[in-house]
């Protein structure tokens, strides 16, 4: 009976810090604001022919590519898929560089291969201080890409590195992987919506 109850406590305390964060980004007029204009460069970069490329490390790449798939694949329209690259997924690519270069260099030298100026680069670290991650969207801020960052609270170096930084309002790595997925699903609507009609 002991054990429900404190695991009936413990599903009631993680909802409700889940919430809280949700609540303190609803409240955040400056960071609700930064969601709709990445919204918008977004839909600027795919009106214009460009792709979407996204990565992070561990959940973070999880998340790169459900958010890539969302754009590939549909959000909630029918309609044409859009061009979105997970720089997660190549198995090969990623043990290669890591092996032949360094781990620090796998999102790097996929951008340099698969990115263009005018594409949208959407790195995510809950810390902001992964190496990877701040190395390739400093890459892609010199190669002409417009650079989105998805963190905690604190912003780490990827909040200096990024032209883009949305801080989720929460110290708490769950919570800060809840809340990217949350922005991942409201900037797939704003631009399938802007593209194809709402």
């Amino acid at each position: 009976m002991s054990q429900a109850t404190d695991g009936e406590a413990l599903v009631r305390r993680r909802v409700q810090e889940n919430m809280a964060v949700q609540q303190a980004l609803l409240a955040d007029g400056q960071l609700v604001g930064l969601l709709a204009r990445i919204a918008e460069d977004m839909t600027a970069a795919l009106r214009a022919g460009r792709k979407i490329l996204l990565f992070g490390n561990g959940g973070s790449a999880a998340d790169a590519q459900h958010i890539a798939a969302e754009f590939v694949g549909r959000y909630r329209l029918e309609r044409r898929g859009l061009p979105a690259l997970a720089l997660t997924v190549n198995t090969s690519s990623l043990t290669a560089i890591g092996n032949d270069y360094s781990f620090d260099l796998v999102f790097t030298r996929q951008l340099e291969a698969l990115g263009s100026s005018g594409d949208v680069a959407v790195g995510i670290s809950t810390s902001g201080n992964a190496a990877n991650v701040v190395a390739a969207v400093e890459t892609a801020r010199r190669r002409g890409m417009l650079t989105v960052g998805f963190t905690g609270r604190s912003g780490g170096k990827l909040a200096m590195a990024a032209d883009r930084c949305v801080r989720v309002p929460s110290d708490e790595t769950p919570r800060i992987q809840e809340s990217h997925i949350l922005i991942g699903h409201i900037l797939s609507e704003i631009v399938e919506s802007a593209l194809f009609g709402g």
